[in-house]
């Protein structure tokens, strides 16, 4: 690996571990916000689905942004942009102010996460790229691996606006090795920006993503009916237009490769019950086991400390072996160990009643993210890595999104048990899924043995 590369997989490294540091953060510091904020169950939903949803609706858009203007160019904006967001988050003086800042902030995001992938993609040969996506899991972790730490920290001892300003030192330090290492990918400039199709998705998971968290508050009004009406109607349409629009940032022909659909299904499936289950936990832990901010962020990183062990290693297997036996392995450890933490009492000992079951979900999600990932972006060619993570990115961030959506359906009282449930079949599904679709062959000729 040259020192260009160096650089490069350590800026895609550390610009991931800052959307991944966000999520985590914010939601330990849900409590603590809805407090000082006076804020409902339902507005610490939409402080986070209102970053998610932007984030899903324009991740394609940024992916096909990056394939057209470049994807180098596209990063740095999606950093800046974030970096600036983070900071006018930290200074919201509201709920509604913060809401509206948090979708903000997804918006550069999707800028960010699809095209840190791509540039794996496009500055490493193919035989290196799968060793290179699982050291960027593992390495990833480490850069979050004070996240929650740090977080609960700055929470209990001072504020939860301190948890978005720690992004903006972060940004500048991505922005130095992304300037020294990157090689840009010449875009097609040929392509158009798909302007309606990105409006249509916004729209559709708008309205989808209000009837999900508003409704059970209402008793599902004719308004929130409504919505869910109108939104699938948005959705199904923006298929039709992305069918037929000559440049989509949803490009349907990549869904004839047998291994991307399928890991897109297993992706939806598994991030789904990811997102909604640590969104559930984290505000479990600290309204009802009693735990503070720092003890749930801390009695999260086992889930950190064993992505950093095992990813790296699991996708130079998957490169060597295929990834279908770690996809279908994993997603039911995952699956597991939800299960196992679906029971815990209000008396919640760590290490009886927590670290069992969230450290077998932890090698779960280790065995499977990095051949997940590698299984993406093996299954397209090169010019399309920008809108293939983009896709898959705004899979698992839709997944998350309509979970977490779904968890007030029984009230803020049932939600976590709800969630539980919902999480370890949605992770058990992933693998039955990954079982009986994923093709190894395809990942194993393109990733040579000799590299492991």
């Amino acid at each position: 690996m040259t020192r260009k590369q160096q650089l490069t997989l350590a800026a895609t490294i550390l610009g991931s571990g800052i959307v991944i540091l966000d999520g985590v953060v914010v939601n330990l510091a849900l409590p603590r916000i809805g407090l000082d904020l006076h804020a409902s169950f339902s507005a610490l939903q939409w402080i986070v689905d209102g970053y998610l949803l932007s984030l899903s609706a324009l991740i394609l858009l940024g992916g096909s942004l990056g394939d057209i203007f470049g994807q180098r160019r596209v990063y740095f904006t999606g950093l800046a942009g974030f970096g600036a967001a983070s900071l006018l988050c930290g200074l919201a003086p509201n709920q509604e102010t913060l809401i509206i800042l948090r979708v903000v902030q997804g918006i550069f995001g999707a800028l960010l996460v699809p095209s840190g992938l791509a540039i794996i993609n496009t500055n490493f040969e193919p035989h290196m790229r799968a060793a290179a996506i699982g050291r960027w899991t593992a390495f990833s972790a480490i850069v979050t691996a004070a996240g929650p730490l740090l977080g609960g920290y700055l929470v209990d001892v001072g504020s939860w606006r301190l948890i978005f300003f720690i992004n903006v030192p972060l940004v500048l330090a991505t922005l130095v090795m992304a300037r020294a290492g990157m090689v840009e990918h010449t875009g097609d400039r040929s392509r158009r920006v798909d302007w309606v199709g990105a409006t249509l998705a916004m729209v559709g998971l708008g309205s989808l993503t209000y009837a999900l968290i508003e409704g059970p508050g209402s008793h599902w009004a004719v308004g929130e009916l409504t919505a869910i009406t109108f939104g699938i109607g948005i959705i199904l349409g923006f298929g039709w237009y992305e069918k037929r629009h000559a440049d989509p940032m949803l490009k349907l022909d990549l869904f004839k490769s047998r291994n991307f659909l399928a890991a897109n299904i297993t992706t939806f499936s598994m991030y789904g019950a990811l997102g909604g289950f640590l969104f559930s936990l984290a505000i479990y832990l600290q309204t009802t086991a009693g735990y503070t901010t720092l003890q749930a962020g801390a009695s999260l990183l086992p889930i950190t400390i064993i992505l950093f062990l095992v990813s790296s290693r699991a996708g130079a297997w998957a490169g060597a072996h295929g990834p279908r036996r770690l996809m279908t392995a994993g997603p039911l450890l995952a699956g597991a160990g939800i299960a196992m933490l679906a029971v815990m009492g209000k008396s919640a000992p760590y290490f009886i009643s927590v670290f069992p079951g969230l450290a077998l979900f932890a090698l779960g999600l280790a065995l499977t993210v990095a051949p997940l990932t590698a299984t993406v972006m093996g299954s397209v060619d090169t010019n399309d890595s920008g809108i293939a993570s983009g896709v898959n990115n705004a899979v698992s961030r839709v997944a998350g999104l309509f979970v977490i959506g779904l968890l007030g359906l029984f009230g803020a009282a049932n939600s976590y048990r709800f969630a539980a449930i919902l999480c370890a079949v949605l992770a058990v599904l992933a693998g039955v899924i990954s079982y009986l679709m994923v093709d190894d062959r395809q990942i194993i000729r393109q990733s040579p043995r000799e590299r492991t």
